[in-house]
């Protein structure tokens, strides 16, 4: 287990900020204040850096094992197998994309890993065709909808979006859910609901529909105006009488398709991703931070030579290393096919709470100059909250985990 990055991620990072510093920063104001939205710029990364081609290769080679009936079960390995079976080698670039543009980071990691991701562990053969070959390559973005307005960290309890057979081979589909990334650009949406055939609530079961942007009945609410995370453009979806046959049905039948388990799973996914986005965001804060307090003049001497600022750059230099590890670790769970919720779990927790902490003393150290936008350490605090909230708050976090190592599920 190597906890040293080798020459090809060295490589492959020097690219993408050199990418991210000539062509990402320059759009971020645009993006921020909601003048243009980031998926063009997501496609033109992908083919710079032949993203699309690695993605198109693993979902062509997965439709194959499909169809010749040699496709394994549980999470697909493809797509990591098109990046050379490396796993740290997509957390590097989520890494330097976070350090100039979280948000950024975010709308790709939701399209190509999470919809992307959940099309491919699941999806049938023709569905991975029609939906996840153009979304992992960015011909198309995919957006992923399990929020609503009265069901969050209960998700399953409180959902009200109900699919109704119509009595022939479809469903008809009708919801609302919220807080949806990519959702103002997005072109497929994979959709919770609940079968509703008039049983008892409890009863029934939850299956995920993908559902194409133009399908009637189906709408997009405005952007919401957020705190952070503002180049992520985030929205409402509406569906009122939604028809859908069952080659929407993720993997083309109810059992199985994108229940409790299937959206842990995808949860989980997203939970590891959040370590990568961290460590950017910590990683940008501490060099400017450091930099600042070598150059920075107070009382006739560089302010790092006062301890009250060496302290506050010793506790971010531990996280910085802290997070590093996490990703790490989690890198080589993935690449050994390693299971450990808790660890997931709590890994997701505290890199987010770290994020916040040290974009706080980052600020803190700038002073006055650090609240200023110039600097982009207040863009950089406003997002690392988000990494608090999604994928499961903290709390919900850390019950998980707990509940997780005493052996109560969770």
């Amino acid at each position: 287990m190597s906890f040293a990055l080798s020459e090809q991620h060295k490589m492959v990072g020097q690219m993408v900020r050199g990418w991210c510093e000539k062509r990402l920063a320059p759009e971020v104001p645009a993006m921020e204040h909601g003048e243009q939205q980031p998926f063009a710029l997501m496609r033109e990364m992908a083919k710079t850096f032949g993203l699309d081609q690695m993605a198109a290769g693993g979902v062509k080679k997965r439709i194959a094992k499909l169809r010749d009936g040699s496709a394994s079960e549980g999470a697909p390995t493809e797509l990591v197998e098109g990046a050379g079976g490396d796993p740290m080698l997509m957390f590097v670039v989520v890494k330097e994309l976070s350090r100039i543009s979280p948000g950024f980071a975010m709308g790709f990691g939701v399209s190509v890993g999470l919809a992307g991701g959940a099309l491919m562990s699941k999806g049938t053969a023709d569905q991975l065709e029609r939906w996840a070959l153009p979304v992992v390559t960015l011909q198309k973005i995919g957006s992923w909808c399990l929020t609503e307005p009265g069901a969050g960290s209960d998700a399953f309890g409180s959902m009200k979006t109900t699919a109704r057979p119509d009595g022939g081979d479809g469903y008809l589909i009708n919801g609302s859910k919220t807080f949806i990334t990519n959702g103002p650009g997005a072109d497929v949406f994979l959709v919770y609901a609940r079968i509703d055939r008039g049983q008892p609530r409890a009863d029934q079961s939850v299956a995920t529909f993908i559902i194409d942007r133009d399908t009637p009945g189906f709408s997009v609410g405005k952007p919401f105006a957020k705190m952070g995370m503002r180049d992520s453009p985030t929205s409402e979806i509406f569906l009122e009488d939604v028809r859908v046959s069952v080659a929407h049905l993720l993997g083309g039948e109810e059992k199985g398709a994108g229940g409790r388990k299937d959206t842990k799973e995808s949860l989980s996914n997203e939970r590891s991703g959040i370590p990568a986005m961290a460590w950017g965001i910590v990683e940008r804060c501490y060099e400017l931070a450091l930099g600042y307090a070598r150059e920075r003049i107070q009382f006739g001497r560089p302010i790092g030579e006062f301890q009250a600022v060496q302290l506050r750059l010793a506790d971010m230099f531990i996280k910085l290393k802290n997070v590093e590890n996490i990703v790490f670790r989690t890198a080589w769970m993935q690449k050994h096919k390693v299971k450990d919720p808790a660890f997931v779990n709590a890994s997701k927790a505290y890199c987010s709470q770290v994020a916040v902490d040290v974009a706080m003393n980052a600020i803190q150290v700038h002073g006055g100059y650090g609240y200023m936008e110039e600097y982009g350490l207040e863009k950089l605090a406003r997002d690392a909250k988000l990494l608090e909230l999604g994928a499961g708050t903290t709390d919900i976090n850390l019950l998980s985990a707990a509940r997780q190592e005493l052996g109560f599920g969770g």
